[in-house]
């Protein structure tokens, strides 16, 4: 199944900008005063819980985990860096991710006493790299193809090649790697920061690709996997055009979540597209996407159940 109806959230206590994170995120922004900050993580809570019901609302099912002020996490809104849950058949699995940050390895921590592994048949641990600064951040770092089992990644600091390579070969996957840089020529730091596969499209910034060769077998790939490409600029990535997530409800209707400030930048074309094959809905968390660097979809671990 590329999609689920059942989602977690982790709803923040202390959530705010992350110094350890910013090294190689440039979309987080720093609050002006310790004010403004406190401001920010009001306005977060707020978010979050209308996110939450919107999802609700829509017959989507979510599980919310209370974040704890200590230890300091303040990225732990994100999850879906931290791990992934698959589906094969009978058979449950759950994955553990390297993460690039400490507090970041301290949320995984957190979130696994809050977990119960006996759901799961397997348990794949890939956190060992961490002793070597090797890394692979969830579904930040890897783009699914679920149903023809294939992640797409792009290579930055936080999502290593090797780590992508031992991942497919454990899961059974295809991977395509490439290199994805900004207008500055930064590599992206995350995958689904420039791109979103659901179940008859895609969406992708071609443009951040300069491999011509690379750029040209991904969108072989998707063509030949039976998906219509929405090619977003930088500028619509940039407000997190790429950052989506497909999910259906508890009626089997296929949505598609983007944000706000996502479905705003978005041509009447574009969105006209997408309409073809889902619905969407776009919570407005412009507090949580200027201070975290994230949108709607690293708001969202997948749970995917027999």
């Amino acid at each position: 199944m590329q999609t689920t109806h059942h989602l977690l959230m982790v709803r923040p206590v202390r959530f705010g900008f992350n110094e350890e994170t910013a090294t190689n995120n440039a979309f987080q922004q720093k609050s002006e005063s310790a004010e403004e900050a406190l401001r920010t993580q009001r306005q977060a809570v707020n978010e979050f819980d209308a996110y939450v019901a919107l999802l609700r609302e829509n017959g989507v099912d979510v599980d919310v985990l209370q974040d704890t002020p200590e230890p300091f996490t303040p990225d732990s809104i994100f999850p879906n860096n931290c791990f992934s849950t698959h589906c094969e058949g009978e058979r449950r699995t759950l994955v553990l991710y390297p993460m690039f940050a400490n507090n970041r390895r301290l949320e995984r921590d957190k979130l696994l006493q809050m977990i119960n592994l006996q759901d799961y048949d397997e348990v794949i641990n890939l956190t060992r790299y961490e002793k070597d600064h090797l890394y692979l951040e969830g579904t930040g770092s890897l783009v699914l193809d679920r149903e023809h089992h294939i992640a797409y990644a792009c290579v930055s600091p936080r999502t290593h090649e090797k780590v992508v390579r031992e991942w497919a070969r454990l899961l059974g996957y295809e991977c395509l790697l490439f290199d994805s840089t900004d207008e500055n020529d930064i590599p992206i730091y995350h995958t689904n920061v420039m791109m979103h596969v659901g179940t008859g499209y895609a969406v992708v910034c071609l443009d951040s690709i300069s491999d011509p060769s690379k750029r040209e077998l991904l969108r072989q790939t998707l063509q030949r996997t039976g998906k219509e490409i929405v090619e977003i600029s930088y500028e619509q990535m940039n407000h997190f055009a790429g950052n989506m997530l497909e999910v259906n409800n508890r009626d089997g209707e296929q949505l598609l979540v983007m944000s706000a400030t996502a479905r705003a930048v978005l041509t009447p074309t574009q969105l006209s597209l997408l309409e073809k094959y889902v619905r969407i809905i776009s919570p407005d968390i412009h507090a949580i996407e200027t201070a975290g660097g994230g949108s709607a979809r690293c708001m969202l671990a997948e749970i995917f159940e027999k």
